[in-house]
């Protein structure tokens, strides 16, 4: 069987496993005594289509960008230079946005102002001018960062009390990783249909985008009138506690996050070791991508359900954080597997690396939650953003030197010191949540 039909049939097969399962789930978790769905489940699926929809408009463009570009002449320099911008800012922000959300007690102004400048996507199909091109390409990113820490506040005080948060995440990254997949299909339906790929289309493409926009201000509005007409977040929760404030376990936490993430062998690398090595086709090299978001997209739906499951047989609040332990032991396969010869191999790595990013997705936003309280869960979210986008940062730029150099071998140690240091800080953070007696549910 060739690689391309291997990925095929299993992709299908994971497309079927991943639908019946956010049916199974969400039936199971949406109907209470009278048989009727609760408020809260449909507010958590709202917001799944959001993050859906979202992820259509900007995975779209993300997929088209640098082609467009270069239809317009522009260097690669420029182009490098303005998305590594945006990359930046879009991590770097989220730490002020969480803080002024929390300060302020507005996520949804957040949420309404970071989604709106998705607009500046379909915008993109009416210009070619090169400054405004940089505006509203930082204006996507930008919008990202306000609304990211918000969101995830908002979603996890309705989720705690009523359906678990890890199921909460779980859904929403199965969800958003179905917007991922399908966003790049936009422009390639319009040159398919249109024959051609030059500007023009290029420009169609982005403007169509308005499509989904419109729809997901409809389902954002909706979600702010279900959540206060239901009144899904308590009184309590938005109440100004001045004498809140994170706890050690958070700190223990980011850092163990940034040690794990630092350590995450990006697909960045593995998609230039296949090309380079002339291991795989480039198509085969995208599908092989498309395999793994897939297998992300099931595994956060089971292991947002099983973190949920854990903190219910422990009883306490932090006992799906058990399931965080694997994580840096997984990673440390990746090396070993997608950046070997092997086709068999590097797919199973694939399904390693599509596990392990479901996990860093569900539990390790679940978990936030779970440490911090609800009035500084946008700062907690907002440092955990930032130290996660700086491990990829600073992980992705030393393994891609290393790579240059041909030290694969220095790669998979640096992965292995990255993990064990991780190790000891879970161990650390471990004592530290047994020894306060807070966390119990």
């Amino acid at each position: 069987m060739s690689t391309r039909l291997f990925l095929f049939t299993t992709l299908f097969k994971v497309i079927n496993i991943h639908y019946y399962k956010i049916i199974i789930v969400c039936q199971g978790k949406s109907m209470n005594s009278k048989n009727r769905i609760s408020p809260a489940i449909v507010v958590i699926i709202i917001f799944g289509i959001i993050s859906m929809l979202g992820d259509i408009v900007y995975e779209s463009a993300r997929s088209a960008n640098s082609q467009y570009l270069n239809w317009l002449g522009i260097s690669a320099a420029k182009v490098g230079l303005v998305f590594g911008i945006g990359e930046f800012l879009g991590y770097a922000l989220r730490l002020l946005a969480g803080i002024m959300s929390d300060k302020s007690g507005k996520p949804w102004f957040f949420m309404f102002i970071g989604y709106g400048m998705l607009l500046s996507v379909p915008l993109m199909g009416f210009t070619m001018e090169w400054n405004l091109l940089v505006i509203f390409i930082l204006m996507e990113r930008i919008g990202k960062a306000l609304r990211n820490p918000a969101k995830d506040t908002v979603l996890s005080g309705v989720a705690e009390d009523q359906v678990g948060i890890g199921f909460a995440f779980g859904l929403q990254e199965a969800l958003d990783q179905l917007g991922a997949f399908l966003g790049p299909l936009v422009f390639t339906a319009v040159f398919y249909f249109a024959g051609n790929s030059r500007i023009s289309e290029y420009q169609l493409g982005y403007k169509l985008l308005i499509v989904p926009f419109v729809i997901l201000m409809i389902f954002l509005y909706f979600a702010f009138k279900k959540i206060t007409s239901s009144k899904l977040l308590s009184k309590d929760k938005n109440k100004n506690y001045e004498h809140e404030k994170l706890e050690p376990v958070f700190w223990y936490y980011t850092v163990f996050a940034f040690f794990c993430t630092m350590g995450f062998v990006n697909f960045s690398i593995i998609g230039y070791h296949l090309k380079a090595n002339q291991l795989m086709s480039d198509g085969n090299i995208t599908l092989l991508y498309s395999f793994a978001m897939l297998i992300d997209a099931v595994a956060a739906i089971i292991v947002g359900k099983a973190y949920d499951r854990l903190k219910e047989k422990t009883k306490k609040k932090t006992g799906g954080i058990l399931v965080l332990a694997v994580i840096p032991l997984m990673t440390m396969l990746l090396p070993l597997l997608t950046l070997s010869n092997s086709t068999i191999f590097i797919i199973m790595g694939m399904l390693f690396f599509g596990i392990i990013m479901g996990m860093h997705e569900t539990i390790m936003r679940s978990a936030i939650a779970d440490i911090t309280p609800y009035r500084k869960r946008g700062t907690g979210y907002g440092i955990f953003n930032s130290a996660y986008g700086l491990a990829f940062l600073a992980g992705s730029a030393l393994m891609g030197l290393l790579y240059d150099m041909q030290l694969i071998k220095l790669i998979i140690a640096f992965t292995f010191i990255t993990e064990i240091i991780a190790i000891v800080l879970y161990l650390m953070m471990n004592n530290t949540i047994k020894s306060d007696h807070q966390y119990s549910a």
